[in-house]
């Protein structure tokens, strides 16, 4: 069997599980209605070789956000740089935090969390959790010499006890290659998951990773597919951050026959296959994990 005929076996079981469980419907995301919010401003300890902090300029300061009055902002995504020990300081900001959750839905996304963090975090409505079990990957990408998968575990489990905790993925994270994606799945499945979101390896200018290239869409596609047959009855989203061009449009359309249920700010391409599998389209303008 030729290496696109399996991709092509594989996404249609994943379709077909989808069918079996879901409603013909797909959503489509375009976000401007949730506001993304730094605690920290630009500033990161970390400096990950796939991020560097670029990702934090696109953010407004909680100082800002609470200045904002009126507005069409119905939600907001509240994170920032992480500590040297990988979290989100959000405690130092919890009457900020708390301001912003009378104002609308919050989405905390908080990195490594402690029990110190248990005020900030009931605040949640949803906190966005990055899911990473291989050692190798987490020592490499985030510089934490001490770093493990367990620690992310038991961050996991230690949140789910207060709000809903949508994991995420992302695909080729280790400098664009493929490597513990299907470990950090299995994690999930003996964990729990209520929906998982699947964000891929973009190269940024400025980081140490900005030689690299994404992964291979049809191996990025085929840890969705994974997925959707893992987690048969569990929402799956397609985030935000993915590489642009033609490699968006592919990946967009091979990710609606993998059977997601949400695609962020979608490809043409992606519409266009929606509408020829006869989805109802629903469009949504908050944060997916929302």
């Amino acid at each position: 069997m030729t290496a696109n005929a399996a991709i092509d076996d594989l996404l249609r079981e994943a379709w077909d599980v989808r069918r079996a469980n879901f409603p013909p419907r797909l959503e489509f995301v375009y976000p401007a209605a949730t506001l993304p919010v730094s605690v920290t401003g630009r500033d990161c300890s970390l400096n990950c070789a796939h991020c560097g902090g670029h990702y934090l300029r696109t953010m407004v300061s909680l100082e800002t956000a609470l200045d904002i009055k009126t507005g069409t902002k119905k939600s907001y995504l509240v994170s920032g740089g992480c500590n040297p020990e990988g979290s989100v300081p959000l405690a130092g900001h919890l009457e900020g935090i708390r301001e912003l959750s009378q104002r609308g839905r919050l989405n905390l996304h908080t990195g490594l969390a402690g029990e110190m963090e248990t005020e900030t975090v009931a605040l949640a409505d949803v906190i966005s959790f990055d899911f990473v079990v291989d050692d190798k990957t987490i020592r490499e990408v985030y510089g934490l010499p001490a770093g493990s998968g367990k620690k992310y575990i038991e961050s996991y489990r230690r949140l789910r006890r207060y709000t809903r905790v949508v994991p995420h993925l992302c695909l080729g994270l280790r400098g664009g290659r493929i490597h513990g994606e299907l470990e950090a799945l299995s994690a999930l499945q003996r964990e729990g998951a209520e929906a998982i979101s699947f964000i891929v390896f973009r190269p940024t200018p400025g980081t140490a990773y900005a030689d690299r290239e994404p992964p291979p869409v049809s191996e990025a596609v085929a840890v969705i597919a994974a997925a959707r047959l893992m987690f048969p009855a569990a929402p799956l989203y397609l985030g935000c951050l993915r590489p642009g061009g033609t490699y968006r449009s592919m990946l967009d359309s091979l990710a609606v026959r993998a059977g997601v249920n949400k695609i962020v700010q979608p490809s043409p391409a992606a519409r266009d296959l929606a509408v020829l599998l006869g989805l109802e389209i629903i469009r949504t303008e908050e944060c997916c994990s929302l």
